[in-house]
This record gives C-alpha cells, sequence and structure tokens, in this order.
C-alpha cells in the first residue's frame, strides 16, 4: 500500500504515525469511548514488530507515543507542515481527518482506487458541509464507530440542512427557536449537553509535535535487511524488485 501510495504521490517527506493509545482528555469525558471496538486481532499484534522493522529498512520514518492517537499527532503534523509551506497529504480512510482539509492539506483513501486526494470540493460532495464544519457535522449525528450517540434522528442529511441553514452548532443553539421542526428543536434543546460535548471529542486535539522537515525525508533503504525480511515473509515479488534494483545500481556504477 505504501509502495503504491508513494508511486502515485512522489511525496518528499513521509511518516507512519501510530496509536499510543486512547486519549486521557477524551475517556475523561466519555468512558465508553471506542468501548465497543474489538481487541486487535493476535495475528496482527505478531506482525507490528515486523512492520516497524520493514519501515526502518525502506527508510521511512515512524512514531508512536504512550496516550497519543494517531489522528492527533498527524494534525499536529499536518499543521506546522502547511505553517511552513509545505503541502500534506494524510492517507487515511477516517473521516474525521476531513476537518483538516484546505489549500495545503489533502486525504487520500488508501481503499480507493481511484486514488485521488480529497480537496474541500469532495469534502463538500461528500458531507455537504465545509471542512470548517465538518466537528459540527459529526457532532450533530454522532459517530457509531467512535461510540459517540448524536442527537436522536439526526442523520447525515439533517446534520448537513441545518449547518446549511445555521452555519454552527453555536449559531443552531443560540436561534434554536427557528428551527421549524418541533420534534427537531426538543431532541436538539435535550441533547444540547451531548453536541457540546462531542465537539470536544471530534475535534482533533492540539498535542506536543516537533516537526523536523528533514527527520521526514526518506533515508536510503537498506537492501540488504529488506532481502532478508521479505524472504522470510515469503514475498517474492518485493524480493525480486529489491533485487533487480541492486542489480541495475550495480550497473550503474
Amino acid at each position: 500500500m505504501l509502495e503504491k501510495m508513494g508511486a502515485t504521490i512522489a511525496p518528499t517527506h513521509r511518516i507512519v504515525v501510530w496509536d499510543g493509545g486512547l486519549s486521557v482528555a477524551r475517556m475523561a469525558s466519555l468512558p465508553e469511548y471506542k468501548a465497543q471496538r474489538p481487541e486487535m486481532p493476535e495475528d496482527l499484534r505478531q506482525q507490528l514488530d515486523e512492520i516497524v522493522a520493514y519501515l526502518d529498512a525502506a527508510g521511512i520514518a515512524s512514531y508512536c507515543s504512550p496516550g497519543i492517537e494517531a489522528d492527533d499527532y498527524i494534525a499536529c503534523l499536518a499543521r506546522q507542515a502547511s505553517e511552513a509551506g509545505m503541502n500534506v497529504v494524510i492517507a487515511s480512510s477516517d473521516k474525521d481527518f476531513m476537518q483538516l482539509v484546505s489549500a495545503r492539506v489533502g486525504l487520500l483513501n488508501p481503499n480507493d482506487k481511484s486514488e485521488a486526494v480529497w480537496t474541500d470540493e469532495q469534502v463538500r460532495a461528500k458531507a455537504g458541509v465545509e471542512p470548517s464544519q465538518i466537528v459540527d457535522w459529526l457532532s450533530l449525528m454522532g459517530d457509531h464507530v467512535d461510540n459517540i450517540r448524536g442527537v436522536p434522528g439526526v442523520g447525515t442529511k439533517t446534520a448537513t440542512d441545518l449547518l446549511k441553514q445555521f452555519g454552527s452548532t453555536e449559531n443552531l443553539y443560540r436561534h434554536l427557536d427557528d428551527v421549524k421542526s418541533e420534534r427537531l428543536r426538543g431532541a436538539l434543546r435535550e441533547s444540547e449537553a451531548v453536541v457540546r460535548r462531542n465537539r470536544d471529542l471530534v475535534r482533533l486535539h492540539e498535542v506536543e509535535c516537533v516537526f523536523l522537515a528533514d527527520d521526514l525525508k526518506p533515508r536510503p533503504a537498506d537492501p540488504a535487511r529488506l532481502r532478508e525480511l521479505f524472504a522470510r515473509w515469503g514475498f517474492r515479488k518485493m524480493l525480486a524488485a529489491v533485487e533487480l534494483s541492486a542489480e541495475k545500481q550495480a550497473v550503474l556504477i
């Protein structure tokens, strides 16, 4: 997947960010946060050290810190890199990242065969709102993937319509009497505390990160180490590619 995305994007810098556990702040706000998710399959757990070994051999930076969710660290890196004048592509299918999309930050879904990098145009087509409204959009309808309940009866379309009319949840609650549906108005009123809590859960948190562009530049790969790993794993095609690359380099020398 990394090789395929690399061929599509041709990035000058790369980093793989790992989850270091659930956010303490989110757990304090919602103890059942992500509680419904099954444990990591043992077959996958056994492969994590091998994946890290591959990244190291391939010269790709990776990062993990206890108690830091990958999403939050990625948000910090994306902000600092874009402020430094770099264009950023976040490779993820997580819809929370739509809140980060900007003129310099795009999204690439590794599972999307079109290999399109999402901009604000694709976010609007998907959600019907601007990237800056994604936090409020998710706060209204909730996110069952993260075990975050929203306003009863509010789904994608209703959340979109409300934000198109009021712009934000703050303005919505300032003008709640302008909501025409009595049923919806009542549900929103009863769920105000939930919506406000959801905004803190959904919004990607500010965490400490040190962005050093040089640290994210791919290092020269270690062909010998890659050959060892691919041979052990039975990755015949990737092993052949490494050996072919080594032969070409030998000829050029």
